[in-house]
C-alpha cells in the first residue's frame, strides 16, 4: 500500500495528468513496474491475511471453557459484517475522495488505516490465544498418501480397532480431540495398518512415510470430504461475478439521475449488494436465529449446510430476476427507438436493477458465511487456515469460470455483442446461468445429504453436547 500510494503521489512514479482534449501520455516501463509490484504485493498480502484472520479470530473462542461455549457462527456473522462494512466504506467514501480530492489521499488513507491496525494487533498480541505450530499439514497429507500407496496391496483390517493409534504423537494436532475412524475412503486406511516392517515400540516414533495414525488419516479424509461442497461454491461465485460485468453495462445504459444535477455512477450500484448483505446479517443474527432456535433446538438456529442451501436458492432467484429485468430494459429501448443507439440513455430508471443486486446481497449473507463456517468447523484443527483458504479459492475459481462461460457463449452464440448490448440476448445468458445454478443446487443437495461430519473422539456433555454429537444431529437433518 505504501508503494501504491507513492506511485500516485510522486510525479516521477506516474505519467503527467491530462488536461482537456490533450492526448494522455502513457506510463513508462519503470512506472508500470512500480505499479505492478505494488499490486503483486497487495495480492500476496491479501492471500496471506484473508484465510488466516478468519481462522485466527475463531480460534479465540475457547472450546474447553464450559461457561463460554464456542459460538463461531456468531463470530463469522460479524466478521463478514465488518468486511462488508469496510467494502461499503471503500466503495463510497474512498471513491469520493479519489475522484474529488486526489488519488494520493484516496490511497493514503487506507494505508494509514492498515498501519494503525498492525500497531493495534501487535499491542494486543499477548492477549490472544495462540496455537503452537505443529509441523506442515501438507507434509502429513503427503505422508498419508505415500503410506497408503506403498501398502496398496495390503488387505484391509476387519475392525478399526486394529489400526494404528498414537495419542502422544498426535497430541499437538488434536487439542480439540482425536478424530474417530470413518468408513469412507477406506483405501486410505491402509496408511494406518501396522505390518511386520512397521513394528515399533510404544515409545518410538514410526516412519510416517510408511505408517500413520488414524487421526492423521482422518485429517486427509476430512479435507477430501469437503471438496465436493467446495466445488458447489464455484458457480455461486460465477453468478455473483456478473454484478461487476454485465449488470454494470445494464446500469450504464439506464437513467441514473437522482436529481437533475446528480447522477449515480454505474459502478456504485454494487452498494446495494453490500447494503442488503449487511441488513440480512443483522436480521439473521438478531431475528432469524432466535426464532429458528425454538424449532430446531440448535444454538445457531440452522446449521451451516441449511444456510448454504438457502443462499444457493436465493442466488438462483437473483439470476432469474436479472433476466426478466433485462427483457424490460430492452423493451424500453425498443419502445423509444434506441435499439441501435448503444450510447444513448434508455428512459428506464436504474433502480429496476436493485432487486437483482439486493437478492445477490441476501444470498451472499446466507451462502458465503455458511460456506466459511463450514470450512472452519469441518476442517481438522491443524488445517483451519488451509480450509478457509479453500473458501477464497472457490471465489477465484468462480471468477475464472465466469470468464470461461462468457468466452464459450461469445464463440457459439450472438447473445453478448461487444458494441451494442441492446441487440444482444443477455437475458438468455442469465437464464443459462440460472439453469446451471439449478443443476449445481441439486448437486449440492446430494452432497449435503451424504456428507459425513467430522467425528471427534472427545465427548462433551457439560454444555450442550460435543462436536461429534452436533455432527450426527446435523447429518440427520440435511
Amino acid at each position: 500500500m505504501i508503494i501504491l500510494t507513492l506511485s500516485a503521489a510522486l510525479p516521477q512514479l506516474r505519467p503527467p495528468p491530462c488536461e482537456g482534449n490533450q492526448i494522455c501520455q502513457e506510463a513508462n516501463g519503470n512506472q508500470l513496474a512500480v505499479l505492478y509490484l505494488s499490486l503483486l504485493l497487495a495480492a500476496l498480502g491479501s492471500g496471506g491475511i484473508r484465510p488466516c484472520v478468519a481462522a485466527f479470530g475463531a480460534d479465540q473462542f475457547v472450546e474447553e471453557d464450559p461457561k463460554h461455549p464456542k459460538k463461531t457462527w456468531v463470530y463469522f456473522n460479524w466478521y463478514y459484517f465488518a468486511l462488508g462494512a469496510s467494502i461499503l466504506l471503500a466503495s463510497t467514501v474512498l471513491v469520493y475522495i479519489q475522484d474529488n480530492v486526489g488519488w494520493s489521499w484516496g490511497l493514503g488513507i487506507p494505508t494509514i488505516a492498515m498501519a494503525l491496525s498492525i500497531i493495534v494487533f501487535l499491542i494486543g498480541y499477548p492477549l490472544y490465544r495462540n496455537l503452537d505450530p505443529a509441523g506442515s499439514p501438507y507434509t502429513r497429507v503427503l505422508q498419508v498418501f505415500v503410506a497408503a500407496f506403498r501398502k496398496r496391496k495390503t488387505p484391509l483390517v476387519s475392525e478399526p480397532k486394529f489400526l494404528y493409534v498414537n495419542e502422544e504423537l498426535d497430541a499437538s494436532i488434536s487439542t480439540d480431540g482425536l478424530l474417530h475412524h470413518t468408513k469412507q475412503l477406506k483405501f486410505l486406511d491402509k496408511a494406518a495398518i501396522m505390518t511386520e516392517e512397521d513394528a515399533v515400540k510404544s515409545s518410538e516414533k514410526p516412519n510416517l512415510w510408511r505408517l500413520n495414525t488414524v487421526h492423521r488419516v482422518e485429517e486427509l479424509k476430512s479435507i477430501l470430504r469437503m471438496l465436493p461442497i467446495w466445488a458447489a461454491g464455484i458457480l455461486f461465485a460465477t453468478s455473483a461475478a456478473q454484478q461487476n460485468t454485465f449488470s454494470l453495462q445494464q446500469a450504464k445504459s439506464m437513467d441514473r439521475h437522482l436529481t437533475k444535477s446528480f447522477e449515480i455512477p454505474s459502478a456504485s450500484m454494487s452498494v446495494f449488494v453490500t447494503f442488503s448483505m449487511l441488513i440480512t446479517i443483522v436480521l439473521y443474527d438478531r431475528l432469524l436465529v432466535p426464532v429458528a432456535r425454538k424449532f430446531t433446538g440448535l444454538d445457531q438456529g440452522i446449521n451451516f449446510l441449511h444456510r448454504m442451501a438457502i443462499g444457493f436458492f436465493i442466488s438462483i432467484l437473483a439470476t432469474l430476476v436479472a433476466g426478466f429485468i433485462e427483457v424490460k430494459r430492452k423493451h424500453a429501448a425498443l419502445a423509444n427507438g434506441l435499439i441501435d443507439s448503444p450510447k444513448s440513455t434508455i428512459p428506464i430508471l436504474v433502480f429496476w436493477l436493485v432487486p437483482q443486486y439486493s437478492l445477490h446481497g441476501i444470498a451472499e449473507a446466507f451462502m458465503v458465511i455458511g460456506h466459511l463456517e463450514f470450512f472452519y468447523n469441518q476442517a481438522p484443527e491443524s488445517m483451519r487456515s488451509t480450509a478457509t483458504a479453500l473458501f477464497w479459492t472457490s471465489i477465484s475459481a468462480g471468477d475464472y469460470t465466469s470468464t470461461l462461460l462468457v468466452t464459450l457463449v461469445h464463440k457459439f452464440t450472438n447473445w453478448l455483442p461487444n458494441k451494442n448490448l441492446n441487440k444482444g440476448k443477455l437475458e438468455c445468458f442469465y437464464w443459462l446461468l440460472t439453469f446451471l445454478q439449478f443443476l449445481n443446487f441439486v448437486y449440492y443437495l446430494i452432497c449435503a445429504k451424504f456428507y459425513t461430519f467430522k467425528p471427534l473422539q472427545s465427548q462433551r456433555t457439560d454444555h450442550g453436547g460435543d462436536q461429534c454429537g452436533e455432527g450426527v444431529e446435523l447429518a440427520s437433518q440435511v
